[in-house]
């Protein structure tokens, strides 16, 4: 152990040598433009967002409970996985979906997620693709290199992004070409390698952009990683937790007129790895192809247009091939029969939409308005195709159509006195593809929050506090209808369809405060605060419901069959639970004076169901996380650390057949991180980082919970990377 320490340190050291003496060190002026373009300075604290409400405001002054991980924070994560990207956001867990690699990531946000509980938007295209096995079913790709920026709304205040987002928003926006050409450049792009040592893995991105003209550019990017099995905490390999992935980026920008811009893009992935099974273990590919379009026209002679209308399809297809022979249940003659190794089996889901919105600015006498009014429209259509293996059955086909509309009124009385008045109306459309089971409903969500700033004349000036009470609506899923048939694995049981679920409601009160304060101690520092207490009160809750007694026993459901060869009589079916409590406190802080920040964020959530008064499975354990560094040589370097802090925790695994069992994590974890990042010239840059430095052994609690039997596997232990980006440009 103290050799591995000893790696370490040695590690740490030789980075800092390299760091202190580049080439550029007694160049003043170099420095100083190497530190304009880092674009570091002020990106902590002075973060934009139009997430939260469709117009600019700043992220401290939303009165939201919204995060964002702009430039800065992506330079220090170095991430390699979208749950990299979200780490230590106060709210949000992640976990790996079927697969072990963390590339397909499950976002929770306030212990919900799955089946668009969590909205996932990337450059407004929707992410929807959801695939119902032992593990988390929904799955967002994306690889970190094409981002620009993250931003993430917690709870159902953004229901302006369409419906079912009752447990917030996460919104990705990739990078466009004005984001590496400079003043006057014609042409430009950059070039990044990058290496990580638990898994030996590999990283190379290359961008190009152009700007022929003023009234057009187009950046264009392709990126390739990979790695092989990761070792734990407990220094035992995992197995199957390879991969490697492709992954692309076009974006064009068009200015036809003045306060006109028409934006077009694709974005595209390509994942391989292993999903590790004992009964039929499968090779694996993702293929997502995301193509989008928006028109934006701002009238620069009136305050009165402001104008969006988008467009985008997202085909996701997962093509899996089993790996050697398998038991599976024959769902068209009853029995059990061989499904050869070789056997291929597909999953897709092709989610079309659009989205309009419109926003006015005026005055009624004292109070000035920002008014949004907009509606939008997506579909669902899912094709799955496993004709041996059954997998159809947890996995249905169907189609889904949902649309809504929108209008929201944003009141601003003097400096100290806001107020937003919202109402949403959600309808949805679900029918299998046979057009014998459908489902439809609608409903109208209001959302009012009021603002203050009372102590403007006082040492306290700066601070906000402000109410909301809004309300959300997510209509049942493809999945938790349509699905139907035999459990075709291990055990043998029916699922039965539920055409009669009730869409899902919430019901959010929460008081937050917002904190906004410069020159503190130094006339160029500065420090942010954004807190919350929330109770979100989930009507209608949609669960699976594993003990349903087959029509011919007393009290049973006439629904249930009871299927000869059956391994217990019983049916499975997703039923409304009455209602679902979530309640808890997160806050987040930063302090910035230029050559030293520093930060702290936390969460402390409580669940009941009370179906049964017991804890949801999804709610995560509370922790802390705190971040700090040190920016020098005219602020071109930058070394700093991360603690985050894991409290003791419970969880049931569950399983259909089985009682549930209740597991103890004995002892918190704390993990440790530290990064640097250094401007070495105008177009050069190094960044390191190192991971769980201590080799901490630790199992992400969503991952735990979200299997069947409970066999848990170990998050990577310690892992170093490097990178180095040069740019171009003329």
């Amino acid at each position: 152990m103290g050799r591995t320490n000893c790696l370490r340190l040695g590690l740490l050291a030789t980075a800092a040598v390299i760091f202190y003496s580049g080439p550029a060190l007694g160049q003043e002026e170099q420095q100083q433009q190497a530190t304009q373009d880092s674009g570091a300075e002020g990106d902590l604290l002075d973060q934009i967002t139009i997430v939260a409400s469709k117009f600019d405001e700043e992220v401290v002054s939303s009165m939201t409970s919204t995060s964002v991980v702009g430039k800065e924070k992506l330079q220090q994560q170095q991430p390699s996985n979208i749950s990299q990207v979200l780490n230590g956001i106060p709210g949000v867990a992640t976990a790996g979906s079927q697969d072990r690699t963390g590339i397909g990531t499950s976002i929770n946000i306030r212990g919900l997620q799955d089946f668009g509980r969590v909205a996932m938007i990337t450059d407004g295209a929707r992410n929807n693709f959801s695939r119902n096995d032992h593990g988390s079913a929904a799955s967002m790709w994306i690889e970190p290199e094409l981002l620009k920026q993250v931003t993430v709304v917690r709870g159902p205040v953004a229901n302006i992004y369409g419906s079912g987002a009752i447990g917030g928003v996460v919104v990705f926006e990739t990078k466009s070409a004005s984001d590496f050409l400079r003043e006057g450049e014609q042409i430009g792009g950059s070039v990044k390698g990058g290496y990580e040592s638990n898994g030996d893995g590999y990283m190379t991105s290359l961008t190009g952009a152009m700007r022929p003209v003023e009234a057009f550019d187009i950046l264009g990017n392709f990126t390739y990683r990979e790695r092989d099995d990761y070792t734990g905490g407990d220094g035992e390999k995992v197995d199957d937790s390879a991969y490697d992935v492709t992954a692309g980026l076009l974006k064009s920008v068009i200015r036809p007129a003045d306060g006109h811009e028409i934006t077009l893009g694709w974005i595209g992935n390509n994942e391989n790895y292993r999903e590790p099974s004992t009964s039929m273990p499968q090779d694996s590919e993702v293929k997502e192809d995301i193509f989008t379009g928006k028109y934006r026209y701002v009238d620069p002679t009136s305050p009165w247009v402001d104008f969006t209308l988008s467009g985008y399809v997202n085909d996701t297809k997962q093509n899996q091939t089993s790996l050697k022979d398998a038991a599976r249940w024959d769902q068209e003659n009853g029995g059990v029969i061989i499904v050869p190794a070789g056997s291929e089996r597909s999953f897709d889901l092709v989610t079309t939409g659009f989205d309009t919105n419109n926003t006015s600015r005026f005055d009624t006498g004292a109070v000035r308005h920002t008014f949004t009014a907009g509606g939008d429209w997506f579909e669902d259509k899912v094709d799955v195709d496993d004709p041996l293996g059954g997998s159809y059955v947890y996995s249905p086909s169907g189609t889904r159509e949902v649309w809504g509309a929108f209008v929201q009124d944003k009141l601003e009385y003097s400096d100290w006195f806001e107020m937003i008045g919202g109402l949403r109306y959600d309808s949805y459309k679900l029918e299998s593809d046979e057009g014998d089971v459908e489902s439809e409903d609608d409903r109208l969500s209001p959302r009012i929050t009021a603002g203050f700033k009372p102590f403007e004349a006082t040492a306290l000036r700066g601070l906000q506090i402000y109410g909301t009470y809004a309300e959300g609506y997510r209509s049942p899923s493809v999945i938790e209808t349509l699905m139907t048939g035999m459990h075709p694995a291990g055990v043998y049981f029916p699922f039965i369809p539920n055409p009669n679920l009730t869409p899902e409601t919430a019901h959010l009160f929460e008081v937050g405060l917002n904190y906004k304060r410069d020159g503190i101690f130094t006339p160029d520092d500065g420090i942010r605060v954004k807190a919350a207490i929330y109770h979100n009160t989930v009507d209608d809750y949609i669960g699976m419901v594993t003990d349903i007694l087959p029509g011919i026993f007393p009290g049973g459901d006439p629904a249930c069959p009871f299927v000869p060869g059956s391994s217990f009589p019983a049916c499975a079916q997703f039923q409304n639970f009455d209602q679902v409590i979530l309640k808890g406190i997160e806050f987040e802080t930063v302090y910035d004076r230029g050559t030293f920040f520093t930060g702290l964020s936390g969460s402390f959530m409580d669940s009941k169901n009370k179906e049964d008064n017991k804890e949801l499975d999804t709610v995560p354990p509370d922790q802390l996380f705190s971040f700090f560094g040190f920016r020098f040589l005219e602020q071109s370097l930058v070394v700093g650390g991360e603690v985050q802090h894991v409290f003791q925790y419970e969880y049931e695994v569950p399983h259909p057949t089985k009682p549930r069992v209740t597991k103890t994590v004995d002892e918190d974890y704390t993990l440790v991180n530290l990064f640097a990042g250094y401007q070495v010239t105008r177009d050069f840059r190094l960044d390191l980082r190192l991971e769980n430095i201590f080799d901490v052994s630790y199992v992400n609690y969503l991952s735990a919970v979200s299997g069947a039997g409970g066999n848990p596997y170990d998050e990577p232990g310690f892992n170093a990377k490097i990178s180095a980006t040069w740019r171009f440009g003329g």
